[in-house]
């Protein structure tokens, strides 16, 4: 969904305010800066343990950009763009699966260049594996059924991902979720397809400036059904101008009707360079309040349906298969992201190429990284000292609603969370954000804490990353 702005200066006395980010990775990209030593991706990866990774693939296009997306992506592809784009991912995808497996793995009758497999081994002698992959945007299913193949095989046959043994993860929008393109995608291996909806009331979609027909969203939903892909998310967003309880109802009520595996509640956002910001939505305390009163009525909703909570925005509908890998945790397993808009993370370092939410940076973006050829180095990111790594293992825990596990934690770090958080997880106890019921060793939020995730997740940003992302321009 939106990619947050810098959030105001944190003050442990202030009254929090339930929205001032979401923070869905730490630190967030506009911490991130260029890097001037530029450091080879081989000597990045040649410490890092490499069997549980995660696969991600960018595609910066989409035939509509939403008034309340600030997402790296860019309207319609002209001039044969995609095909440049995908050209450019296959180099990418070469010199990072090169990287992985490091120096004097091949001989002189191996394969040729990225055309490695799954079994081969990088330095250590051991295997740089994916144990999950996903392809997100902008809109995947921008692409043709063709290209979706062609993605695909830059997945398999470049870096070596088993999409048919792995969760595979693709988003789509009503206008692009094809039959033809649903078919490559099934038969390729997807597991789970996310369709952006946000709102049954068209209305409510004209509002977000998301202009789409009730039963061309029906449509897609019923052909995402006939592809037998076996996860169906519905993404819905609450606070849009002119939405109440009712039409809040009847939109969730009309996703539930397709008994989704996985639906997603969002709120809305009005970030700066957005069709919304332009307009000045959104913004006042009373904002707030419709939000999150509208939040616990669709969480009570599905609750009351038989899903159960993941966090702040994901409810799973009990018996669906779950789309993690049972080998990969974000906390402390690497990812590979491709494409500009994508990052990957390290232990040590968390890179990316240059960010922009203004259409004509992004177009210039995406031109840069069409002509480049070589990718064999890190250009943007930012470097995780043990302290923020402390901190974005306790983050990526907390919000999610099954908490964190303390001993996990100290076998990690040598030391317990209340120790080195002392203060903000007082604060959060003081504030009722923590389970006082919770089991002994498990560190979770309350009900009442998972609402405010938004708020809570910014509070742990370090003073380092806060100036950093106060500090960015937006482009």
């Amino acid at each position: 969904m939106t990619t947050p702005a810098a959030p105001p200066p944190y003050e442990s006395t202030a009254a929090p305010r339930p929205y001032e980010s979401y923070v869905y990775a730490y630190p967030h990209k506009t911490a991130y800066r260029p890097l001037p030593d530029r450091p080879a991706l081989r000597e990045l990866w040649a410490p890092e343990r490499k069997d549980a990774l995660s696969l991600y693939l960018h595609i910066p296009f989409c035939e509509v950009r939403c008034g309340f997306c600030n997402l790296f992506t860019r309207i319609g592809a002209p001039d044969e763009l995609t095909t440049r784009y995908l050209d450019a991912l296959d180099r990418q995808a070469t010199a990072v699966r090169d990287a992985l497996d490091g120096p004097g793995d091949h001989g002189p009758g191996d394969c040729g260049p990225g055309d490695h497999g799954p079994g081969d081994r990088g330095p250590g002698n051991r295997p740089a594996r994916f144990a999950a992959a996903a392809f997100g945007g902008g809109t995947p299913t921008f692409l043709t059924a063709g290209e979706l193949e062609r993605l695909c095989d830059i997945a398999e046959k470049r870096m070596g991902a088993d999409l048919r043994a792995v969760p595979l993860s693709v988003e789509t929008s009503p206008a692009t979720a094809t039959a033809d393109r649903l078919a490559v995608l099934a038969e390729r291996g997807a597991t789970r397809l996310s369709i952006g909806v946000q709102s049954f009331v068209e209305d409510e979609a004209r509002a977000a400036v998301r202009p789409q027909r009730r039963a061309d969203v029906e449509a897609a939903l019923g052909r995402i059904r006939d592809a037998r892909i076996p996860a169906l998310n519905i993404d819905l967003i609450y606070g849009i101008d002119g939405q109440t309880e009712a039409s809040w109802r009847r939109s969730l009520d009309a996703a539930l009707a397709w008994r989704p595996e996985e639906l997603y509640l969002y709120p809305l956002y009005v970030r700066p360079l957005t069709g919304l910001g332009r307009l000045g939505a959104g913004g006042d305390a009373a904002w707030d309040a419709q939000r999150l009163r509208l939040y616990r009525q669709g969480r009570d909703h599905l609750l009351g349906h038989g899903y159960e909570q993941v966090s702040m925005r994901m409810f799973r509908r009990p018996g669906s298969p779950e789309q993690g890998a049972d080998d990969h945790a974000c906390q402390t397993d690497g990812m590979i992201g491709l494409g500009c808009g994508a990052r990957s993370y390290t232990s040590a370092l968390h890179y990316s190429f240059d960010y922009a939410v203004d259409m004509r940076e992004i177009r210039a973006i995406i031109d840069t990284y069409t002509a480049t050829a070589d990718f064999s180095r890190a250009e943007v990111g930012r470097r995780v000292d043990e302290g923020e790594a402390r901190r974005r293992h306790l983050l990526q825990s907390l919000l999610q609603a099954r908490g964190l596990d303390v001993a996990e934690y100290r076998e990690r770090f040598g030391s317990a969370p209340t120790a080195d958080f002392p203060a903000e997880l007082d604060r959060f106890a003081g504030l009722g954000w923590l389970d006082g019921s919770a089991p002994a060793g498990l560190l979770r939020l309350s009900p009442e804490g998972l609402a405010h995730s938004d708020a809570l997740g910014p509070a742990l940003f370090s003073p380092a990353v806060r100036a950093a992302m106060a500090a960015y321009a937006p482009k």
